[in-house]
């Protein structure tokens, strides 16, 4: 069969009006509108039940805007630390050989399989009152637990696989020819990476950082537990929305609630704008 008859084929396979078509796609748009559209819509007319001047004053409440200072640090040193550690992780584990790779590569995929409630419990037991390490860190007037660098490790905790794990595969397709061919001719590893390495994984990396930024703000379970709940000094966003509901202060929680759902808008337009960009890249290159 010729290449122009598979792709008349593949066409009228994409093309099919029969039942089976419709079906599926009403029953992921029913999906979608339930999980996804419906409650989105539920955040936005709730949080402007009671007015946009009702709005502005949740919004702009001390308590929120220190939540959204500490959102926002918590998440660019979770964005920094892990996209030093996806890079040097990815690139030693496809370019190298060494023993434990494989011991490497698990110990990665760890923060997706632990719970984070059980991740900020561990860290409690490490870096707590009952822990050998603390002394020296009272000693030295370093305060982990219930403060702001307990926020930041349990958030490069729950993140730190997501810069590696979308660079992981794009490295191992490249193989390492040219970065072999280029040190034989003398090029420096910085050289080898700034213009061979990353012009293959950009748009991976890209992508990583944009799924890392999305899971850092909206991260729940392992900040709550090092947090201690304290208003306005370890409360992040989705702390300070959990807090409100608690309160029974529901207009003011749907308000704020509204903040991670602008947000969230942003990073899924800058994603499909990347997977755009990416697409376009590979079919010159092609």
């Amino acid at each position: 069969m010729s290449k122009e008859k598979k792709l008349t084929a593949q066409e009228e396979l994409r093309r099919d009006y029969g039942p089976t078509k419709w079906i599926l796609i009403s029953i992921s748009a029913v999906f979608l509108f339930v999980l996804l559209i419906l409650p989105l819509i539920t955040v936005i007319v709730n949080s402007f039940k009671k007015g946009i001047a009702f709005y502005s004053k949740a919004v702009s409440d001390p308590y929120a805007i220190k939540a959204i200072w500490l959102t926002l640090e918590a998440t660019l040193w979770a964005v920094l630390i892990n996209t030093v550690f996806g890079l040097f992780a990815a690139w030693a584990v496809t370019k190298f050989r060494f023993h434990g790779k494989k011991i490497l590569t698990t110990l990665i995929d760890i923060p997706v399989t632990v719970s984070p409630i059980i991740a900020g419990l561990i860290f409690i037991l490490i870096f707590g009152r009952q822990s050998p390490v603390f002394p020296f860190l009272k000693a030295h007037g370093i305060q982990v637990v219930f403060a702001v660098p307990g926020i930041i490790l349990a958030t490069v905790f729950v993140t730190f696989p997501f810069v590696s794990r979308e660079l992981i595969p794009v490295l191992e397709s490249q193989g390492t020819d040219e970065e072999e061919a280029a040190a034989l001719m003398g090029a420096k590893w910085h050289t080898i990476f700034t213009k061979i390495t990353f012009p293959h994984i950009k748009w991976a990396f890209l992508y990583g950082l944009v799924l890392c930024t999305a899971r850092a703000m909206g991260e729940f379970g392992a900040v709550s537990v090092l947090s201690g709940h304290l208003r306005g000094k370890t409360n992040t966003l989705p702390l300070h929305i959990e807090i409100l509901f608690n309160e029974f202060q529901y207009v003011p929680a749907f308000a704020v609630s509204s903040i991670l759902v602008v947000l969230a808008v942003i990073i899924l337009v800058l994603r499909s704008l990347l997977e755009k960009l990416g697409k376009k890249e590979m079919e010159k290159n092609r």
